[in-house]
């Protein structure tokens, strides 16, 4: 998958997976260094829908990557993220999202909780962990002026986060089955094994 001729080319920093629900349907999330976000259908090879977020995209995750496509995380260059609603997709207006400032810098990673994909956790270029919760709208999609679907976008809310180093956090992971416990690796040269508690309460 590349630009076609004469457009310009720019550096592919993240990709992921998404919408495998079945033997047929998959679709691959492409991230930029200049902002921009392509979704592209590999069923038929297409480009389904693009934005730009006006900074380098760090990492992409959608929450769950065999399921219909339901929520898409997008971290960046100048600390903030993006939450998209995937479920319903505007002819113009695209897909619903929300934006949160998130760290002092680059927020390098996010990685979705296993056993709850309304929990994810961010990583930061100034050495933390941010654990976040999305809340869905009471009403998923609304009618805009010319009756066509469109989405609607839930909330963002910061549970806990800690200060692991003064170096970026480069890398993160949970484990799929012990909840709550997750690996990271920062620019110090470290790995770090840590155990995030009480996330069944939640």
């Amino acid at each position: 998958m590349e630009p076609v001729q004469g457009e310009n080319k720019r550096d592919c920093w993240t990709v992921a997976f998404g919408n495998a629900y079945n033997q047929e349907e998959r679709v691959v999330c492409a991230g930029y260094d200049n902002g921009d976000i392509k979704l592209f259908d590999l069923r038929n090879m297409s480009l389904r829908w693009e934005t730009n977020i006006k900074n380098g995209v760090c990492s992409l995750e959608f929450d769950r990557k065999d399921i219909s496509m339901n929520k898409l995380v997008a971290t960046s260059l100048e600390g903030k993220f993006h939450v998209f609603d995937m479920r319903t997709q505007h002819p113009t207006k695209g897909f619903a999202s929300v934006s949160e400032k998130a760290h002092k810098s680059t927020v390098w990673q996010v990685r979705h909780l296993p056993q709850n994909r309304e929990l994810f956790l961010t990583a930061g270029g100034a050495g933390s962990l941010h654990l976040w919760k999305y809340e869905y709208p009471i009403q998923r999609s609304k009618k805009d002026s010319e009756g066509v679907e469109m989405g609607v976008a839930g909330s963002v809310s910061l549970l806990q986060n800690v200060t692991l180093s003064t170096q970026p956090i480069s890398s993160l992971d949970w484990s799929p089955d012990k909840r709550g416990l997750c690996i990271c690796s920062s620019f110090d040269q470290m790995v770090r094994v840590l155990i995030v508690t009480k996330l069944h309460k939640i």
